[in-house]
């Protein structure tokens, strides 16, 4: 579970970056300097991280028996900007909290 939930969190990072590059980065390059390359290039990346992310979810909530609550939170992380930032600082919390509570036990 540990290996996972980290490779999870580096999953989110990555596919959180790259919605981010894709509205901060490609889309006012497309709409101000008039560069739709710069969409066409980055959108078909961040898909299939999007898509890869939610495999992740899947792995997650199916396999690592993760609570339902999370992934709906993770799903929902996807579509906000930062949001799998926020989502990462939680599941951290999260992580030193389960720790430490298996470690008393």
């Amino acid at each position: 579970m540990k290996n996972s939930l980290k490779n999870f969190r580096i999953m989110g990072l990555i596919e959180g970056s790259s919605l981010l590059i894709l509205l901060f980065i490609a889309m006012p390059l497309k709409y101000f300097v008039d560069l739709p390359e710069a969409v066409s290039f980055v959108g078909p990346i961040h898909g299939a991280l999007f898509t890869l992310y939610i495999l992740f979810i899947a792995y997650m909530t199916f396999i690592a028996r993760w609570p339902f609550r999370f992934s709906i939170g993770a799903f929902a992380a996807a579509f906000i900007p930062f949001g799998n930032i926020v989502l990462d600082k939680r599941l951290e919390n999260w992580k030193q909290n389960h720790s430490t509570e298996n470690s008393l036990a």
